[in-house]
C-alpha cells in the first residue's frame, strides 16, 4: 500500500517526471487519464477522454487488447507486455509497452494502466556505473 500523502501539485509533477508515458482506463474500459500529453509516442486528442480504449488502438490489435482486458477482469491475468521497433523522428527505437491491472485492496478490478517507454538506451547499457560517476 502507498505510504504517505502527496499534494496534487507534487503528484502531478511526479506523474509528468516518470520516465514513461502512461494511459489509464477505468473498469468499463474508458480512457480516464494520461501523462506527457505534448511528448507522447502514441499521441491522442483530448476528446479521447471518456471514450472506449479500443478506439485508441490499430484495428489489427483490438482483439488482443480485448483479450488482455477480459483476462484482467476475470483475474487470470495481471499484466502483459510486448515490444516494437518504431521509427521515431527518423531514428529506429525499441519501445516496450506494458499493461497492468489496477485493483483495489480486495482484488476488485478498477481499470488498466498502459505504460510505454523507449528502451534502446537501456538495452545498450553494459558494465556498471555507480552514483555520480
Amino acid at each position: 500500500m502507498f505510504i504517505g500523502k502527496l499534494a496534487d501539485p507534487m503528484l502531478e509533477a511526479l506523474l509528468e517526471t516518470l520516465p514513461v508515458e502512461f494511459s489509464i482506463t477505468d473498469g468499463d474500459d474508458k480512457v480516464v487519464a494520461w501523462n506527457r500529453h505534448e511528448t507522447r509516442l502514441f499521441r491522442r486528442a483530448t476528446n479521447v477522454l471518456g471514450r472506449d480504449v479500443r478506439n485508441c488502438h490499430p484495428k489489427k490489435s483490438v482483439d488482443k487488447v480485448e483479450r488482455i482486458l477480459s483476462e484482467m477482469k476475470s483475474g487470470t491475468r495481471q499484466s502483459a507486455e510486448f515490444w516494437l521497433d518504431m521509427d521515431i523522428e527518423g531514428k529506429k527505437e525499441k519501445v516496450l509497452i506494458q499493461y497492468f491491472a489496477l485493483r483495489d485492496s480486495t482484488g476488485r478490478f478498477l481499470g488498466c494502466l498502459e505504460v510505454s517507454q523507449k528502451i534502446g538506451r537501456i538495452q545498450s547499457l553494459s558494465g556498471q556505473k555507480r552514483l555520480l560517476e
